[in-house]
């Protein structure tokens, strides 16, 4: 017997702005049924027509070619619907005079789906590919569901650049669904099994986030080398040079290395450098806020760091980690050496241990730095960690471990506060997961 071919979604699409008629079109290419749902007739008219509303190359004969083999249609009426197994909201949030997003399309419109399939007796997975906060789906569109039992809601973000959102979508460099209905989560991320990227299922807030941690880091990166090159230009440098040769550097550069949440940032380089820059930048009465903001923001990280330790109840702190980071004996801007003169003068219990750090063989600068920065350093450093373990009522973990070290973390039965992965705070998991490479 042949292998049996499953059914393809119907698929609905509620509004047909940019995101929108692009979804459409695409999903009715890649062979699915899909009907827009627009409440402005000129928009319904003119694909229906085989044309598209608005400009984006390759999309009107997509919508031509589609329209023409009955893969796609559109309306005005909400009703068509009924017939969908998947619906995609993709109605704009546009900001408001605060800077908040307005909501009231994505309301309303939630608002009337949850009339509409109030006697639907199948399921109805409701995607929504609008930028929303964190919470939205959560907070407005789920409740708007309450009764509903045939209704799922997962957060379906998208990822398109105008001008290129045909491409963008079929090759795609991110694709996220995100839920807490795994069932849900599957039939949605099905939509894209046939394009060439494996689809990122995560909780559904998660899914909101993500749409917007991207976004804010494309603007950065788009302010970074604009800030860069106007430096290298004041110069006389050749900026374009300049940027190409930092994007050469995959390791470090243009990759995950440093893009994972965790400590403050020290040493003797970063923060040095970064003042050398704003400070030459305004000798020559250039602006540069976004290089200018690093260390306040470093620092702002490091007092939410400290803030989250200072509420731990009164106790005995065993700190793990003194230099600036791991395998390293270099205490020069350390912020756990920041973060200990705060606790030593909140009064806090203190003990630490760093296995690169031994107080009779540190020298020059970097012992001057310590000794000048907490006098009586040499009664709180433990030479061996059993000496922590053993005195510790709670452990704070301020640098990635060894195998070796976090295997002795874990066997302590201490709670932990683990600050250079805020996703094993209270640390309960295997040695596997906590060990860092």
């Amino acid at each position: 017997m042949g292998e049996r071919v499953e059914a393809k979604p119907h698929v609905a699409v509620l509004g047909l702005g940019y995101v929108g008629c692009v979804s459409a079109a695409c999903l009715a290419q890649m062979g699915n049924k899909v009907t827009g749902i627009e409440n402005i007739l000129h928009k319904v008219d003119t694909i229906n027509n085989g044309d598209t509303p608005f400009f984006e190359p390759g999309l009107r004969e997509l919508v031509y070619a589609n329209v023409a083999a009955g893969r796609l249609q559109a309306t005005t009426d909400l009703s068509a619907i009924d017939e969908a197994d998947i619906a995609l909201v993709c109605v704009g949030t546009p900001s408001a005079a605060n800077g908040n997003l307005g909501l009231d399309q994505l309301s309303r419109l939630v608002e009337e789906i949850a009339l509409q399939t109030q006697r639907r007796s199948k399921q109805l997975v409701v995607a929504i590919r609008s930028t929303v906060f964190p919470g939205t789906c959560e907070e407005i569109v789920i409740p708007a569901f309450a009764s509903n039992s045939w209704v799922r809601v997962v957060s379906n973000p998208e990822f398109l650049r105008e001008g290129t959102a045909i491409s963008d979508f079929m090759n795609p460099s991110l694709i996220v669904v995100g839920g807490e209905d795994r069932e849900s989560v599957d039939r949605v991320a099905q939509l894209y099994k046939a394009l060439p990227k494996e689809v990122s299922k995560v909780r559904l807030r998660t899914a909101e986030m993500i749409k917007y941690a991207c976004n804010a880091f494309h603007a950065i990166k788009i302010s970074f080398a604009n800030e860069v090159g106007s430096l290298s230009a004041r110069l006389g440098l050749d900026s374009a040079e300049v940027m190409s040769t930092v994007c050469a550097d995959t390791s470090l550069n243009i990759s995950p290395t440093y893009l994972k949440p965790g400590f403050a940032f020290g040493g003797s380089c970063l923060p040095k450098d970064l003042r050398a820059l704003s400070f030459r930048a305004n000798r020559m009465d250039l602006r540069v806020p976004l290089l200018d903001s690093a260390l306040p923001s470093n620092r702002e990280h490091l007092a939410r760091a400290v803030d989250s330790v200072l509420e731990i109840p009164h106790c005995r702190l065993g700190v793990i980690g003194l230099a600036f980071k791991e395998s390293t004996d270099d205490l020069r801007e350390s912020p756990v050496v920041a973060m200990l003169e705060t606790l030593i003068g909140k009064g806090r219990d203190v003990r630490v241990f760093d296995p690169q750090i031994r107080l009779d063989a540190i020298y020059g600068s970097n012992k001057h730095f310590l000794i000048r920065q907490i006098p009586h350093i040499g009664r709180l450093l433990d030479s061996t960690i059993d000496e922590t373990l053993e005195w510790a009522e709670h452990l704070v973990v301020a640098q990635h471990l060894s195998a070796e070290l976090a295997e002795r973390v874990c066997q302590s039965g201490l709670q932990i506060t683990n600050l250079v992965d805020p996703s094993l705070a209270y640390l309960k998991s295997s040695v596997d997961s906590f060990a860092m490479a």
